[in-house]
């Protein structure tokens, strides 16, 4: 069947209507797909960066299918074989993964979420990916000599409008299977439409001959003989340059951010839509890239996210925090992208040019998600970005005709550029190598940075400072996850066994703890969701057992090897490797007396481990007059609403104990909420004179699987 070209006033907006709904699927799907199976990888922070990984390989992938079939088939049959994919991507709908999915236990996070989507979500998200690049090309094919640029930014615009629907009306609005089907209905709509452009679509001739015959426009002044060269190595290397380093500050800032806060569509969709913004607006085309401003906000906003990463620096004011690696993040994308627009070439070398920029962005993805946690010990790659960006600027001003007039290279003021850019890297490096002079070791995987400190507590006035005997009892070991305590341990054998950190006798899983072995005279058993580094096992009695669920390997291995709150411990103590829940899901019930959550990454809460299904299933292993001790502890979000709300889903008694702080014995400020029934542990005097109840609230919504938000809950 001879396929039937498109009218000419019907092509402009049928091409710009599939360009920006393919758009608005592709960066849909992203958190779409990041939070339905962010619980079964612990809810962790690299959860989410493996999944940008993942979409921008297969970005990468997209224009490169995009760049060869282009270049390398002819026109009519171009068509043909896209609308060929599309049909069979069809096939793959929906596109929720399968229980049979779920991590087993043991193997490589990242590379199981990396094979999940590409069984899932593979083929779909690169067919999308190739619509900008493939329908632009095919524009300029059949419509020679017009710039589709702004088409680029159309497409960006679309993925913006996703991002920003999606934790507003999407959402909260819809559960994750509804969000499920309903992309999938909209991509089988987008797939017929595109596909009846690349079926109907004119192209006439060979796709070179075309854009040959383009060669005779001009753009922006210029002759078209010069636009239409090919651009020169450094000219590429350049297009890679810019867009890896837009891509690292994406990852290592959305991570930093993440891993403070929680892994959550919410958190994670600012920094990206930052990102596609600097896009939209660099390539726009109304010259909203400003060169002399934004590189005078550049060295302010890089010095002070440089700053911000010293150690002597306490922890930032939520705020802060988040709007200054925001805007940073921002205004470095800006000079990166904006860069790119200034180099962006003729439309002739339109697809490698994206192919070029796709693969500079997969490469600093590559190097985030799966080099650095293998390479560093820390969360190294942001300063690493910070320091790439600081020396683009002399890279990107050293060729630059229009900084060069009458080719008399500015030398001072190219050097004072190098000078500026090299100290902010050796400052960097510095903070790097020297943020914890007494740092006893550091280690890194999927799940985090763990590192133990050996340090002394706070010296009470009358101790004698030059005493070996006072200060050996005033010595401790911590375990650090992030920049948060997860664990203390007094270095001294008489001392060794005290309960510290969030856990002291006057905490609220203390009082329990305490409670439950004076009622109790029979063995306890005791299940504990977090390890860190034991400290919760000293409370063990001989015969008691004590179950630890813990997702992070290391974390196991250093509990052993660096602490001693397990092998000191009289109770028998076993600890279970992999997701609490899906642990917990999988066996039986346990008849826990006294079941404690505490499983906080850095300060980011894993969210599946608050909703309402969880708090279900941990009262089914929990004895009917057992307690449920949920540590709430956090710098920049109230949880207490989130846990009240479940206790009365549940019909169960809540009482708050807050603690207070003993510096002296190692103790910190911990807020604990209790729950269980009257009957029960809750009903004992000891709880009811620590804390308070908590009354049902109708203002705070439970979270479930399908719902949970953050913005009542922020401090």
């Amino acid at each position: 069947m001879k396929e039937a070209p498109l009218p000419a006033a019907a092509a402009r907006p049928l091409y710009a209507l599939v360009i920006f709904l393919n758009a608005f699927l592709l960066f849909a799907v992203q958190p779409l797909i990041g939070k339905f199976i962010l619980p079964w990888f612990g809810g962790v922070a690299a959860v989410w960066t493996v999944c940008l990984l993942f979409f921008q390989v297969a970005l990468l992938l997209g224009y490169y299918y995009a760049h060869v079939l282009v270049r390398c088939f002819r026109p009519r049959l171009q068509g043909r074989i896209h609308a060929a994919l599309l049909a069979a991507s069809l096939l793959l709908l929906p596109i929720l993964p399968r229980g049979v999915w779920k991590p087993a236990g043991g193997e490589d996070p990242a590379l199981h979420i990396l094979l999940l989507l590409s069984c899932t979500i593979g083929l779909p998200y690169l067919l999308l990916s190739s619509t900008s690049p493939l329908l632009q090309a095919w524009y300029v094919q059949a419509r020679a000599g017009q710039a589709p640029y702004r088409l680029y930014a159309l497409s960006n615009a679309g993925s913006l409008l996703a991002l920003l629907s999606y934790p507003l009306l999407i959402e909260p609005r819809l559960s994750i299977s509804h969000q499920g089907a309903g992309w999938s209905l909209a991509y089988a709509g987008a797939a017929l439409l595109c596909g009846f452009i690349a079926l109907s679509a004119h192209h006439s001739g060979d796709a070179r001959a075309r854009c040959a015959d383009g060669a005779a426009a001009t753009d922006e002044g210029r002759p078209a003989s010069a636009l239409d060269a090919a651009p020169d190595g450094r000219t590429r290397a350049l297009w890679m340059a810019l867009a890896g380093c837009g891509s690292l500050l994406l990852l290592s800032i959305t991570a930093h951010v993440t891993e403070n806060i929680a892994a959550v569509p919410l958190v994670w969709i600012i920094p990206l839509a930052l990102y596609l913004l600097s896009f939209i607006l660099c390539f726009e085309g109304r010259g909203w890239y400003r060169r002399a401003l934004l590189l005078r906000l550049l060295g302010l906003e890089l010095a002070g996210m440089a700053y911000a990463l010293s150690p002597s620096i306490g922890p930032l004011p939520l705020t802060l925090h988040v709007g200054l690696y925001c805007s940073g993040l921002f205004i470095g994308c800006m000079f990166c992208h904006g860069e790119l627009a200034r180099l962006k070439p003729h439309p002739a070398h339109l697809t490698s040019f994206y192919l070029l920029i796709a693969l500079g962005s997969a490469i600093g993805a590559v190097f985030v998600a799966l080099v650095a946690p293998h390479v560093f010990s820390g969360y190294d790659e942001l300063p690493i970005a910070l320091g790439l960006c600081a020396l683009l600027v002399p890279a990107v001003y050293w060729g630059d005709p229009a900084f060069h007039p009458a080719r008399k290279r500015p030398t001072a003021r190219w050097f004072v550029l190098l000078a500026l850019a090299c100290a902010l890297v050796a400052s960097l490096a510095l903070v790097s190598v020297g943020e914890a002079p007494y740092r006893r070791l550091r280690v890194r995987n999927f799940y985090g940075v763990l590192s133990v400190t050996d340090q002394l507590v706070s010296i009470h006035p009358q101790v004698d400072p030059h005493s070996t005997a006072a200060l050996d009892n005033l010595r401790t070991r911590k375990l650090m996850n992030g920049a948060i305590d997860h664990g203390l341990q007094f270095l001294a054998p008489a001392r060794r066994r005290e309960p510290t950190a969030y856990y002291g006798p006057a905490s609220g899983v203390g009082i329990v703890l305490c409670a439950a072995n004076r009622a109790h005279p029979d063995p306890l058993r005791v299940g504990l969701v977090g390890l860190g580094a034991g400290t919760l096992a000293a409370y063990g009695r001989p015969g008691d057992r004590y179950t630890f669920y813990e997702i992070n390997p290391l974390d196991v291995a250093l509990a052993r090897q660096e602490f001693t709150f397990l092998r000191d411990s009289p109770a028998a103590v076993d600890i279970v490797l992999g997701d609490a829940r899906l642990s917990l899901e999988r066996r039986p019930g346990q008849a826990f007396d006294v079941l404690a959550m505490d499983a906080f990454s850095s300060d980011s809460i894993p969210v599946h481990l608050l909703t309402l299904q969880a708090f279900e299933l941990y009262f089914r292993q929990l004895q009917p007059g057992g307690v449920l001790a949920v540590h709430i502890s956090n710098r920049y979000l109230d949880l207490q609403p989130v846990v009240q709300a479940a206790a009365a889903r549940l019909n169960k008694e809540a009482w708050c104990v807050v603690s207070p702080p003993d510096h002296e014995k190692g103790i910190y400020r911990a807020t604990w909420i209790l729950l269980g029934s009257h009957a029960g542990f809750c009903g004992r005097e000891e709880i009811r004179q620590a804390g308070w109840p908590l009354a049902a609230s109708s203002k705070q919504r439970s979270w479930t699987d399908d719902f949970s938000s953050l913005f009542p809950l922020l401090k």
